[in-house]
């Protein structure tokens, strides 16, 4: 009982720890975030039919960030610290080359499906005339920027494993500082339209790809990788553990999306950009997340490398603590205003009153959502996944089954789907929260 309390009380040298990490990349991260929100901005500014289009893109692109650098990435920086904090610094030089070998295969998996075949896959989801829209933009987003994108976040996941967090912040700063003026300059005074975003998009990764793998190189992590080896099933292995149950949480998030996306598709074009909108909103919690997230799967793996388990507990309730904070303060002011935030991003009035009846419904749940992403990237660490996937799963089902029992069955139409969203959000945070506990945290760490 007094090691089930303790973790509730969050401690200053934790909170400084996760501090001393979390700084600079929850920086980068507020930058992404604003990167983010001008893109939905100028999307919208092209028309309705081209934010449509970019809506049903949308759960693409953010599953391609998400897998890169949280889901993915998260298992590159838990297994490089895990090995790091068992002084295997040999082990940690020879992961790099593997997560390499993942980054350019799952880079190029995106590429083939979602710029090989843009109007069947995104047909799926939005329709036709949605699909039509999004065909060119879908094409340079992932066909040329694909690769880039993991590439970059992959080897900053490398830094951070390593501890060097404002290493890998740095260069995605700049990143994000350029993505939005140069989007803008491609989609507009170039006359490119939403597909110039997709540009901007790839232009700016393939420049942060090169920078951090020449940083990598150079030993920023605090090691030199070894390049000249055979790839080894076991070093893989170390990756794909967390990695790939991490890739299947991140799809299921963004499976929730797709298929409330083709349920309210029906409703037409307005209804589709108005909860894109709303969607993209709650997708900003996670970079917002990410700034602590990533600072505890570097400092809970390393806790675990070196059996510490209940120092490890005791860092991802204090990081939740921290996210719940600041992802509920945003939601609670986007709950109380959703009309003002719905305007920002249309002109449109069906757009702003679809959007705003989401984000009425959702705002509420983003403290619980930063709480879960905030325990998720701790699972990451501690190489234990089995309740973040329980949540994933739980998520899906209410956002979706939910859905349809409050949507079709009990006649409450969108609102009855977006009370079903929110839920499954709030429904995610609690199961990530409850798997953080010494039943489930036990014992020898996993290497």
């Amino acid at each position: 009982m007094a090691d089930g309390l303790a973790i509730m009380a969050p401690r200053p040298s934790a909170a400084r720890q996760i501090l001393a990490l979390a700084g600079p990349t929850a920086l980068s991260a507020l930058l992404q975030a604003a990167g983010q929100v001008a893109e939905t901005w100028l999307a919208a500014r092209q028309g309705t039919a081209a934010l449509a289009g970019w809506s049903v893109v949308l759960p693409f692109s953010l599953l391609m960030q998400q897998m890169s650098a949280g889901a993915m990435g998260g298992g590159v920086a838990s297994a490089i610290a895990r090995a790091l904090g068992g002084g295997r610094r040999d082990e940690a030089s020879a992961l790099v080359i593997h997560a390499v070998l993942i980054a350019v295969l799952a880079g190029a998996a995106f590429a083939i499906l979602l710029a090989g075949f843009p109007h069947a896959v995104l047909g799926l989801i939005g329709g036709a005339a949605a699909a039509e829209a999004a065909a060119p933009y879908a094409i340079l987003l992932f066909g040329v920027g694909a690769v880039p994108v993991w590439l970059a976040n992959t080897l900053a996941s490398v830094l951070r494993g390593g501890g060097r967090h404002a290493l890998a912040a740095r260069v995605l700063l700049l990143t994000w500082m350029a993505y939005p003026p140069l989007a803008w300059a491609l989609a507009e005074p170039a006359g490119l339209g939403l597909p110039g975003i997709g540009a901007a998009m790839a232009a700016v990764f393939i420049a942060s790809s090169l920078v951090m793998g020449l940083v990598v190189l150079r030993g920023g992590a605090g090691f030199r990788p070894v390049l000249r080896l055979r790839p080894s099933g076991a070093m893989f292995w170390r990756i794909l553990s967390v990695g790939l149950v991490a890739c299947a949480l991140a799809g299921v998030a963004n499976l929730t999306t797709i298929l409330v996306t083709a349920r309210i598709a029906s409703q037409g074009p307005a209804a589709v950009a108005g909860y894109g909108i709303s969607a993209r909103l709650e997708f900003l919690m996670i970079p917002i997340a990410f700034g602590v997230g990533s600072a505890l799967t570097a400092l809970v793996g390393r806790a675990v490398g070196a059996g510490d388990w209940e120092g490890a507990r005791r860092l991802a309730w204090t990081g939740g603590f921290m996210a719940f904070a600041v992802t509920g303060v945003i939601g609670a002011a986007v709950a109380m205003a959703p009309y003002s935030f719905a305007r920002f991003f249309s002109a449109d009035p069906a757009v702003v009153e679809i959007a705003a009846r989401a984000l009425s419904y959702t705002g509420p749940a983003f403290g619980g959502f930063g709480l879960g992403m905030a325990m998720y990237f701790a699972s990451q660490g501690a190489g234990r996944m089995g309740w973040p996937m329980l949540a994933g799963l739980s998520r899906i089902a209410v956002a979706v089954g939910g859905g349809w029992m409050l949507s079709d069955l009990a006649g409450m139409g969108l609102d009855g789907q977006f009370l079903a969203v929110a839920l499954g959000i709030t429904a995610y945070g609690l199961f990530t929260a409850l798997g953080v506990r010494p039943g489930v945290w036990p014992g020898l760490p996993r290497n």
